[in-house]
C-alpha cells in the first residue's frame, strides 16, 4: 500500500445487529509520552517509575469502570491481568485462616483455594461463553470476570472491619447487606460488559455461570469468620 497513511484506507464494518463489532483486544502502548510520539519512543529506554505508575493507572481506569459500568467496551479493548491478578491475590489474603485444622490455623490450603476458584472459575465460565457462540476472546473475558470482581473485594474489607467488632446477630446482617451489594453489583458490572457479546436468545445461558462464579466468591466471603 506504499506510503498512503493507515488513516485514509477504508476499513469495513461488519457488525452484528447486536454485537459488539470489532472488540479485538491488545496490549495497549501509549501513544505519547512526554511529546514524543508512539512510534519514535522505545518503551524500553521508559524509566522503571513512569511504567509502573502508566500501568497503575491503566488498572485504576478499569476498577472505575466497574464500579460505574456505563461504557461497555472499557475492558474489552485494552484487556491486561494485573488487575485480576491483584484481586485474587487480595480475596485469597483476606480469607485465609477462616478455617481451622486440627485446632492449627493453617491458611495454605485457603489461599490456594480461593486462585484455583478464581481462575478455574473464569476459564469455565468463559469456555461456556465461547461454546454459546461469543464474540470475544478468551483473555478478554478473564480480564473482565477477573476485574468485576472488585465490588466483592470491597465488601470483603468491609465485612473484615466489621469483624473486629463483638459479633452479634445486627452484625452478621450488615455483613450479608454488604456481600449481597458486592455479589450484586459485580453480576451487575459483568453483564454489562460481556452480555451483549452473546447471541440473541443465549444470553440467560451465559449469564447464569457468571451468576454461580460470583456466588461462591461471596460465599467464601461471608463465611469468614475471624480477623
Amino acid at each position: 500500500m506504499g506510503n498512503v497513511p493507515i488513516s485514509k484506507i477504508d476499513v469495513p464494518d461488519f457488525v452484528e445487529e447486536g454485537g459488539y463489532g470489532d472488540v479485538s483486544g491488545h496490549m495497549s502502548i501509549p501513544g505519547s509520552i512526554g511529546g514524543i510520539k508512539g512510534e519514535d519512543y522505545n518503551t524500553l529506554d521508559e524509566p522503571v517509575r513512569e511504567t509502573i505508575m502508566r500501568d497503575l493507572r491503566a488498572v485504576g481506569g478499569k476498577f472505575y469502570h466497574v464500579l460505574i459500568p456505563r461504557e461497555k467496551k472499557a475492558l474489552l479493548k485494552d484487556w491486561d491481568l494485573w488487575g485480576p491478578l491483584l484481586l485474587c491475590t487480595f480475596i485469597a489474603i483476606m480469607v485465609q485462616g477462616s478455617e481451622k485444622a486440627n485446632n492449627v490455623n493453617d491458611g495454605g490450603p485457603e489461599f490456594a483455594e480461593v486462585f484455583v476458584i478464581v481462575w478455574v472459575g473464569a476459564a469455565i465460565v468463559t469456555v461456556n461463553s465461547k461454546l454459546l457462540g461469543g464474540t470475544i476472546s478468551f483473555f478478554q473475558s478473564v480480564c473482565v470476570l477477573g476485574y468485576c470482581l472488585f465490588p466483592c473485594c470491597v465488601a470483603l474489607l468491609l465485612c473484615w472491619l466489621v469483624l473486629f467488632a463483638h459479633q452479634f446477630y445486627f452484625l452478621f446482617m450488615l455483613r450479608l447487606f454488604f456481600t449481597a451489594i458486592g455479589f450484586g453489583w459485580s453480576t451487575y458490572a459483568s453483564m454489562v460488559f460481556l452480555g451483549d457479546s452473546q447471541p440473541r436468545g443465549k444470553k440467560a445461558l451465559a449469564v447464569y455461570p457468571m451468576f454461580l462464579f460470583y456466588f461462591v466468591i461471596s460465599w467464601l466471603i461471608i463465611s469468614r469468620s475471624n480477623t
